[in-house]
């Protein structure tokens, strides 16, 4: 009986240390002494019951399932059970949240856009005005912030969906890909609305300067106008690109070659750039976009050439996403 106890103990001893293997080793133990002792009665010589012993039940694989400890010897096979689970209750609630924390989004980024309006304005009503334009800046500045904070910690609670490998069923990715669907004309709309006030923000500035208006209008008014335009039009990309951004996390949670990754074609929609280098550059692409645009305006106020920039910008993200495009 010492010979099986120690076979016993080195076929465990690799195993976690938990309840579950604890009482799997107690139960193998059992049947291995009750057919040791039933080999013995039958008159077997000890030898000859070890080894029968051993040839019934000393393969862990095969006895794995019976014993309850499966998901020990097999945890490639258990992890595709190990996923959490998404509801459709917790999907509609982070596509809320996510919304929501688009929203805080852009409103910070719409006061970082418009932080050098009071200054402008405030530079042409008077001497000292310029502090009280400083001053509103870096209120302006500090709010957003705020915004931005409260935002990230508003959504730290679905971290684990970056953390942890979940799953959607069935019924759930189909609400989540007609919601998407249903949403996309709204989706492009934004964009569509975005584009054009960016594109068209200059026109303002150029018809005050065409008709030959005060110093205050065309110096003051006309650049806040175009900081205005340009800050909205951001708002509606942020807005609605989180928007959808939530939809496709929530649809990419099933992987390839599954039934819940396979339901939707367009789930792995979101692009995967092959160099760490490049998805770094991208990562911070229109903040060093809107700095460049800034510096340019300021530098030369040449207005009415600088828009461009947003142009130029997305032709060259749009060529590197389908360069690096990996589904």
């Amino acid at each position: 009986m010492e010979t099986l106890r120690n076979y016993l103990k080195s076929m465990f001893q690799n195993l976690p240390n938990t309840r579950e293997v604890q009482k799997a080793q107690y139960e193998l133990g059992q049947m291995m002494e009750d057919k040791y002792n039933e080999l013995k009665s039958e008159g077997k010589s000890e030898n000859e019951a070890i080894g029968i012993v051993i040839s019934e039940f000393g393969n862990l694989e095969e006895l794995a399932a019976d014993l309850g400890i499966d998901s020990y010897i097999h945890p490639e096979q258990q992890a595709m059970y190990d996923k959490r689970n998404i509801t459709q209750d917790e999907a509609e609630s982070f596509i809320a949240d996510k919304q929501k924390s688009g929203v805080m989004t852009a409103l910070g980024v719409l006061l970082c856009i418009m932080c050098v309006t009071p200054f402008i304005l405030l530079e042409y009503i008077g001497s000292g005005s310029s502090v009280l334009g400083l001053a509103a800046m870096f209120g302006m500045i500090a709010i957003a912030i705020g915004f931005f904070v409260f935002s990230k910690v508003y959504m730290d609670k679905w971290s684990f969906l970056n953390r942890q490998s979940c799953s959607m069923d069935f019924s759930t990715t189909d609400y989540v890909h007609h919601e998407r669907e249903n949403y996309r004309m709204t989706h492009a709309v934004l964009i569509t609305v975005g584009v054009m006030l960016c594109v068209l923000s200059f026109v303002p500035a150029a018809i005050m300067d065409e008709l030959d208006m005060s110093e205050l209008m065309t110096e003051g008014v006309a650049p806040v106008i175009l900081f205005a335009m340009i800050a909205v039009g951001v708002f509606f990309f942020i807005v609605t690109g989180n928007r959808m951004k939530a939809y496709n996390t929530l649809l990419s949670v099933n992987e390839r070659g599954t039934m819940g990754g396979s339901f939707v074609d367009s789930q792995k929609e979101q692009v995967h750039y092959d160099s760490k280098t490049v998805s770094a550059v991208m990562s911070v692409y229109w903040p060093t976009v809107t700095c460049i645009y800034l510096c340019w305006s300021f530098l030369t106020m040449d207005w009415h050439i600088t828009w461009v920039v947003w142009v130029i910008a997305s032709l060259v993200e749009m060529f590197i996403k389908n360069m690096n495009r990996d589904y």
